[in-house]
């Protein structure tokens, strides 16, 4: 009878896992999303894919493709936060193209010298999936600058 309620025990968690990878969390990190934009009292625009993003400064000359090469200083966070990631001031080099779909979309706001704030629903991160530190579902806020298109 223990090992019965062992293994229906065992079983019961790899079925909990297995249906957070098949949830939705559209609904829920808009409305946190929301929540934060009001607790922080941010004026954020939000594009039809579902990206929330403020220009702070927009800078100047041509905005990226999702095809360019660019280097931005960046600070990662959650709605709590807490901090996942940060670049130095120097910032890092990459694909538009080589980064999450939040990432792809939201540095294309911004030209040269431009800074603001992305705030990237796991739909345009990394999904259902956890990543690192990142939980599967988080909701991401980047503080980003743009400082260069190569």
């Amino acid at each position: 009878m223990k090992h019965f309620l062992t293994a229906l025990l065992a079983l019961t968690l790899f079925i909990s896992c297995d249906k957070e990878k098949d949830i939705d969390y559209a609904t829920k990190n808009e409305q946190e999303i929301k929540d934060y934009i009001a607790k922080n009292n941010l004026t954020a625009q939000r594009s039809d894919s579902g990206l929330y993003y403020i220009i702070t400064n927009p800078g100047t000359g041509a905005n990226p493709t999702a095809n360019s090469k660019v280097t931005v200083a960046y600070k990662g966070y959650f709605t709590n936060g807490t901090v996942f990631d940060q670049s130095s001031a120097e910032g890092i080099s990459f694909g538009l193209n080589q980064v999450i779909q939040g990432w792809t979309e939201g540095i294309s706001y911004f030209k040269t010298g431009g800074n603001g704030i992305l705030l990237i629903p796991s739909q345009l991160g990394y999904g259902n999936n956890s990543t690192g530190r990142i939980p599967g579902g988080s909701v991401l806020i980047f503080e980003v600058k743009l400082l260069s298109t190569n």
